[in-house]
């Protein structure tokens, strides 16, 4: 069983920062890739971030230029800065770990959610 332990949100002022940790409890190069999801309330979740194994990342267009995502593969966390914070940001962060799996598919493994909030 794999496990996720996210840490880092908090409430911040718009036009913040903020640094989003995500420790996972086995090396981060046997999943293929992780990632940072969000959710807002009444809204889907959505992805924010993703970092493959080989080091491609991608974002949300609503993140471009604002969030980086980063991992540490000696300590086994992946990393979320996210600078000029607007009050949409506002959600709840979840990291995840994607395992793909022989059989085809992926099995997908979740934190428990760190919130930010972003005040205007």
């Amino acid at each position: 069983q794999v496990q996720l332990v996210e840490s880092g949100g908090g409430l911040v002022q718009s036009g913040g920062s903020l640094r989003l940790s995500c420790a996972a409890s086995r090396s981060i190069l046997s999943f293929y890739d992780m990632g940072w999801y969000r959710q807002a309330p009444g809204k889907q979740r959505e992805l924010v971030a993703v970092i493959r194994r080989g080091g491609v990342t991608n974002y949300a267009d609503s993140v471009k230029g604002r969030f980086t995502i980063s991992r540490d593969n000696a300590k086994n966390s992946v990393y979320l800065q996210m600078n000029s914070l607007k009050p949409e940001d506002t959600a709840v962060y979840y990291c995840n770990a994607g395992v793909l799996l022989v059989t085809g598919g992926r099995a997908d493994y979740w934190g428990q959610g760190t919130q930010v909030t972003v005040s205007s």
